[in-house]
């Protein structure tokens, strides 16, 4: 089911009902860009920590916005076993233009590239996407719309608000008290904008939302006083539906959050980043703070991209690269639980996704989400009772066997591989740091030690000091590869990095201790040498 500006308002009841009812909720979001390209110390590395890797992408989630959002709300349906209804939902957004809002963001030309493959509907998103913004945001236009201290800011508006005063001030030259008119395909909280404007600059007239349209009506000023102060339609009555209009998208948010049910996405990080910055607040500069401010807003995250990775190597399933492979291969015969596991039926309005494949259609992403969990939830359930019959599945069943992976998320290139957003992160279990001694080669660089080692294998390189640099990937058969190759290599020493012996910073505390160790020794001869 889509849903733009159009619908969502009247949407909303049916929305909160079904996310009320859900058991979960699947969750995907499609961006205008995933990451800035930065060079240098910007760029994300297998070398960071979280907290670097963090504060590097915090940039590229601040310059990048949503463009659509997915949800699929599962129920579990009553009276029957073990199945399940999905009701999903595509939402095209567009941040609030109204007031003093008008932001601004970027566009990557390899995700408009991506999004375009696959159908993705930039009319939806820019025509008729729903408005959203932030806790911070809102304060700012409930401030000004509270003080009246409100303009149009973009030129755009500017301009249609100008046709819209024109056409109206010709009509009223012609026209006689009591005559109306309509102007159509004004809807949502600019109905209310083109209205206050209308009403500061005419003060002959008054205005009426009726439909898809604003209605204008000729009236004495008399009678423009009475309404001002009599009419449930007068200006005072609208600072809360101006909000709610301008709001959007995070009214259903704010629903979310308080349904607190869990969450399910695959490779969830980036979603998580951009829904703290669009409809929470902007992300803090302390990593921990985003961690505990998910976590009040989220407590029930799961990852099935973690998830996946621990039945995967077990069960020796194919290699797979995206969502929509986890899920075909769940569902194939390699899957010993196929026939046993949940059963997943689509809504009504969602049949669309019984035949046909959408992938990166938000909607469609997020089903799999869940469909994914619930069939990994069903093997670990299995894997869990061996020879013991498994009891009747249930989903509270499901969560307690998904124990381990709660509040686990999947962190692509970083120092560790998923960040723990119920408490500390774990340590790493990435292979070695290797570190390389190049000879004869002056003035080599990071990207040319890279290009040496990319035929073989995939490594992050990082200058120590001097012709040494640090390499680290994320598997161990590449760390034991390059150590093979490069064992007698006459320009590049390859080595295990031993702090100890390698840190400049350890070699510099040993040569200042060996000078004044030396300095000791020669004062307590001359000293020894005085009769």
């Amino acid at each position: 089911m889509d849903v733009g500006a159009d619908e969502f308002e009247q949407s909303l009841p049916l929305l909160q009902e079904l996310v009320l009812g859900a058991d979960f909720v699947g969750l995907d979001i499609e961006f205008t860009g995933l990451r800035s390209n930065p060079s240098g110390p910007q760029q994300i590395s297998l070398f960071d920590l979280p907290s670097e890797w963090y504060l590097k992408t915090r940039q590229s989630v601040q310059q990048f916005t949503v463009c659509q959002i997915g949800l699929s709300m599962f129920s579990s349906i009553e009276g029957e076993s073990n199945k399940y209804e999905a009701h999903s939902c595509n939402f095209f957004l567009f941040p609030t233009t109204f007031g003093i809002l008008d932001s601004e963001f970027s566009f990557q030309a390899s995700s408009v590239q991506f999004l375009n493959e696959h159908g993705f509907d930039y009319n939806k998103f820019l025509k008729n996407g729903i408005p959203y913004m932030n806790e911070e945001q809102e304060k700012k236009i409930k401030h000004s719309i509270l003080t009246g201290n409100w303009r149009v800011r973009s030129s755009l508006d500017k301009d249609q608000i100008k046709v819209v005063i024109d056409e109206v001030t010709r009509w009223l030259d012609l026209a006689e008290e009591g005559d109306w008119m309509t102007l159509p395909g004004i809807t949502g909280f600019q109905a209310f904008e083109v209205q206050l404007v209308l009403r500061k600059a005419l003060p002959d007239i008054w205005t009426v939302m009726r439909g898809q349209g604003v209605t204008v009506k000729k009236v004495s000023k008399r009678h423009r006083w009475y309404l001002e102060n009599t009419s449930c339609d007068r200006e005072s009555c609208w600072q809360e539906k101006i909000l709610l209009s301008a709001r959007g998208f995070s009214v259903f948010f704010q629903m979310l959050v308080k349904a607190q049910k869990p969450l399910v996405g695959h490779n969830m990080m980036m979603d998580l980043l951009h829904l703290h910055e669009k409809f929470f607040r902007p992300l803090p500069e302390s990593y921990e703070e985003f961690k505990v401010n998910i976590h009040n807003l989220f407590p029930v995250l799961i990852d099935t991209k973690s998830v996946a990775k621990d039945i995967w190597k077990e069960l020796n399933f194919p290699r797979v690269s995206s969502l929509l492979e986890v899920y075909e291969v769940l569902n194939s015969d390699l899957n010993p639980t196929k026939n046993s596991g949940p059963v997943i039926i689509h809504a009504s309005k969602c049949e669309k996704y019984v035949e046909t494949k959408y992938p990166h259609e938000a909607a469609y992403d997020a089903f799999l989400c869940g469909s994914v969990l619930l069939k990994v939830a069903h093997l670990l359930l299995w894997r869990a009772h061996g020879v013991l019959p498994i009891p009747k599945p249930s989903f509270p069943l499901y969560l307690d066997v998904l124990a381990p992976y709660v509040n686990q998320v999947n962190l692509i290139r970083a120092g560790v591989p998923k960040i723990n957003f119920s408490g500390p992160d774990y340590p790493s279990i990435r292979p070695p740091i290797l570190i390389v001694t190049v000879r004869r080669w002056p003035g080599v660089s990071e990207q040319q030690v890279y290009r040496e080692f990319q035929n073989l294998c995939k490594f992050d390189v990082r200058r120590l000091v001097g012709s040494h640099f640090l390499l680290l990937t994320n598997k161990f058969k590449d760390t034991r590869s390059i150590l093979k190759e490069y064992r007698c290599h006459p320009t590049l020493q390859v080595s295990v990095y031993r702090y100890w012996r390698h840190s400049p910073n350890v070699s510099c505390l040993l040569q200042v201790c060996g000078v004044v160790t030396t300095w000791a020794f020669i004062a307590f001869l001359l000293g020894g040498a005085r009769p």
